[in-house]
C-alpha cells in the first residue's frame, strides 16, 4: 500500500503542478491584459486548488505510512531525511495555505483585476514555496 501511495503522490505532484502553473500563468495574463474575469478563469483557478489539496492529502498520508516522513523526524543532520521528514511537508502546508487563501480573496473581489491579483500573488508564492522544497533527487 505504502507504494501505490508513493507513486500517486508523485505523478498526481505532476498534474498538480500544471494546474497551478496554468492558473498562475491564466491570472497574471488576465491582470496584465486587464481582461474581464470569467467563469473559465475560476475554473482553472478552481481546479487548481482541488488538485493541490487531493495532493496535500495523499501526502498527509504517506507522510505518516513512509520511512522518510514521521519515523525519520529526529534526523535533522541528514540534509535528505530533514527534506522529507520536515522541509517538504511544512514548506508545502504552508504553499497550500497561501493558495486557499489566494482562493478566497478572490471570491471576495468585486472587480475583476482584483481577483486575477489575488490569483497571481497568492498562487504565484505557493509555486515558488512548492517548487523550492520538491525532494527533486527522488523524482529522477
Amino acid at each position: 500500500m505504502y507504494e501505490f501511495i508513493q507513486k500517486f503522490h508523485s505523478g498526481w505532484a505532476y498534474l498538480a503542478l500544471l494546474l497551478l502553473v496554468v492558473a498562475f500563468v491564466n491570472s497574471a495574463l488576465g491582470l496584465f491584459s486587464k481582461r474581464q474575469f470569467m467563469s473559465k478563469d475560476k475554473k482553472i483557478a478552481l481546479f487548481a486548488l482541488i488538485v493541490t489539496h487531493i495532493q496535500l492529502t495523499v501526502g498527509l498520508v504517506l507522510y505518516f505510512l513512509s520511512p522518510l516522513g514521521l519515523s525519520a523526524f529526529g534526523d535533522m543532520k541528514n540534509a535528505a531525511l530533514r527534506l522529507t521528514s520536515l522541509e517538504h511537508p511544512l514548506t508545502n502546508i504552508i504553499a497550500i495555505i497561501l493558495i486557499t487563501i489566494g482562493w478566497s480573496k478572490h471570491k471576495k473581489a468585486l472587480e475583476g483585476k482584483n481577483k486575477f491579483k489575488a490569483i497571481t500573488i497568492f498562487y504565484g508564492l505557493g509555486l515558488l514555496l512548492i517548487l523550492s522544497r520538491i525532494p527533486w533527487s527522488l523524482w529522477f
